[in-house]
């Protein structure tokens, strides 16, 4: 089957091949990385560096003959003195070939094709090494095939004093790097350049076949990771004389230029492939965001069912993947804090009650000294309300449904192995208190804290930095404390605590955090203004009625979301099984 024939076949599988990348945070599913389309590229590199891309010509000058011009190209750069002699290399074993060539292919490995030399950092002390006009390529720069420039410069008396000049049409690649886990960037340069230590050249004997080497180490990306590079003790390395001396193949010349031009001609094809997957998810997020923004603009029940039975007859069309599940997640629960969700019951005791209730249990602990009187709030006024609520419905401040509102202690806290959890965003971004992989306090300096620093059972954690607006209930006794970065909401016995979490996890209230966040590279939510956050409470058993509907939406959630990651799978899967039927 030929390689463009498997695309077309199987296009569904290639296009429909998705994988949603996790992410911590405030009920983000993640990205969509296109798996299929990858799992297509990386097959046609693979298949072309091993013989399968396009057919052998029996007329084609056979590789040994290319390699004699390299090796004669060698020679002369050693007579010109521009390279020094080099040892005879060990002819490749029968041992070391894994398989049988095509006709006309040769092993042959990096040191036959060139030489190879490295970069270093020229002292970031001297002023003179640095800002001048010749690029030095460093990791972060090997974002391309092509190197056409670089983030940092340096001038031509770093050169004097020791950096190693690159030429044109050298292959660079990273030697030396985290990165190394996941990709093996290589690149050819088009400029004249220099490198940092964490990049290796390989400058070819004969500068016809750059482009083809360049292919070659993307074809074996997966194996070089896999075998050819190690782990040490901060950053990923190359085994880099394993990987000079290990036996890869080389076509005729010929056959090099057919399998770049037709790598080039199915890569487009791939580029294509993939800015019409990615237009038509977003055509999709969009869709489905306007539809479910017809909801929350309804002005009445019977507009509201109306939009909705629009929905629901396209419910299988629409909600294929996890983003659109939390979107409809998202409508829900704004439709619920606009009072829209549940139909109200004019019998049904009104907010202002519990309101009440939660009003003289903070003044009963004004009286007992357990909090201090605390000065009245400025009234809402109309212009902080987002939107009309039903009869019956109050609107107050957030601090007006906790005893105390405030966050960890300002101060470092001291260091130790054991003791009581020091609990950081890290530990609670996925909207639980974990202790997993904690820091701990010791026992007198949580001794000394104020009670109201300390989080019992019942109470509300916000996330107040960073990844902002996360809510946290404490359904725990276990004593810890937290980060400055975390807002502590001390509750009332009276306090909605459940319902509270979902409007922190609606638009409504995320909206809110986002408008009076300050700061610049980190954003912060002040307590002043988390205090101030106006909040739309229900009746009694209307309430009671949206906490039992969202736990409903919940488990709903979780169903669509595993049956869109058990589809996915299947895909991947698929994806995986083609790629391994045509490679072998």
């Amino acid at each position: 089957m030929s390689v463009e024939k498997l695309i077309v076949d199987h296009m569904a599988t290639w296009t429909s091949a998705l994988q949603t990348r996790s992410t911590a945070g405030r009920g983000s599913s993640g990205k969509i990385d296109l798996y299929g389309i990858k799992k297509l590229r990386e097959l046609i590199l693979e298949l072309a560096v091993r013989g399968k891309l396009v057919p052998q010509d029996p007329n084609d000058e056979p590789a040994s003959e290319l390699l004699k011009r390299i090796a004669a190209e060698k020679a002369e750069l050693v007579k010109q003195g521009k390279i020094k002699k080099q040892k005879p290399l060990p002819e490749i074993s029968e041992e070391e070939k894994p398989f049988e060539l095509p006709e006309g292919w040769e092993w042959v490995t990096f040191s036959h094709l060139g030489y190879f030399f490295g970069g270093k950092t020229p002292s970031k002390m001297k002023d003179e090494y640095w800002g001048g006009t010749i690029p030095w390529v460093t990791p972060k720069d090997m974002k391309t095939n092509l190197i056409v420039d670089s983030e940092d410069k340096v001038t031509p008396l770093a050169i004097e004093d020791g950096l190693t000049k690159v030429s044109p049409g050298s292959i660079l690649f990273v030697a030396r790097s985290g990165i190394l886990r996941r990709i093996f960037p290589v690149a050819i340069t088009s400029i004249e350049c220099t490198v940092n230590q964490d990049i290796k050249v390989l400058s070819p004997f004969f500068s016809d076949i750059s482009y083809y080497i360049r292919l070659m180490m993307n074809g074996f990306e997966r194996y070089i990771i896999e075998n050819l590079t190690k782990t040490g003790t901060t950053v990923e390395s190359l085994l880099f004389e394993d990987f000079i001396s290990h036996p890869f193949m080389i076509p005729p010349f010929a056959e090099q230029n057919r399998i770049l031009s037709t790598v080039k001609k199915l890569m487009s094809l791939c580029d294509q492939l993939e800015q019409q997957s990615l237009t038509s998810l977003d055509a999709h997020q969009q869709l489905v965001e306007t539809l479910l923004g017809t909801l929350t603009d309804s002005q009445n029940a019977e507009e509201l069912a109306e939009n909705w039975a629009r929905i629901s007859e396209h419910f299988d069309t629409l909600f294929t993947t996890e983003a659109s599940v939390d979107a409809l997640k998202q409508t829900i629960l704004q439709l619920a804090v606009m009072g829209k969700l549940v139909p109200q019951d004019p019998n049904d005791e009104p907010a202002s009650e519990l309101l009440k209730r939660i009003a003289q249990e903070k003044a009963q602990l004004v009286k007992e000294g357990k909090i201090k009187k605390q000065k009245p709030l400025p009234p809402i006024s109309d212009e902080e309300k987002p939107f009309e609520l039903p009869d019956g419905w109050e609107w107050c401040r957030l601090n007006d449904l906790f005893s105390f509102i405030t966050d960890g202690d300002h101060q470092a806290p001291p260091k130790s192995d054991t003791g009581i959890p020091f609990l950081v965003i890290g530990n609670l971004n996925k909207g639980i208190v974990s202790f997993d992989e904690c820091k701990y306090v010791p026992i007198d300096y949580y001794e000394r804290l104020d009670w109201s620093r300390k989080p019992c059972q019942g109470d509300v954690l916000y996330t107040v930095t960073g990844s902002y607006g996360i809510p946290i209930i404490v359904d725990n006794n276990e004593p810890f404390c937290v980060q400055r970065h975390v807002a502590i909401l001390k509750s009332c016995s009276n306090t909605p605590i459940t319902y509270l979490r979902y409007l922190f996890l609606s638009k409504y209230s995320y909206a809110y955090a986002e408008k009076i966040a300050t700061g610049i590279a980190q954003k912060t939510v002040p307590l002043t203004g988390l205090r101030l956050m106006p909040i739309p409470v229900p009746q009694h058993r209307t309430l009671l009625n949206i906490i039992n509907l969202i736990k409903l939406v919940d488990a709903m959630s979780e169903s669509l979301k595993i049956g869109i990651q058990s589809a996915q799978q299947t895909q991947l899967h698929l994806a995986d099984a083609l790629t391994g039927a045509a490679i072998n």
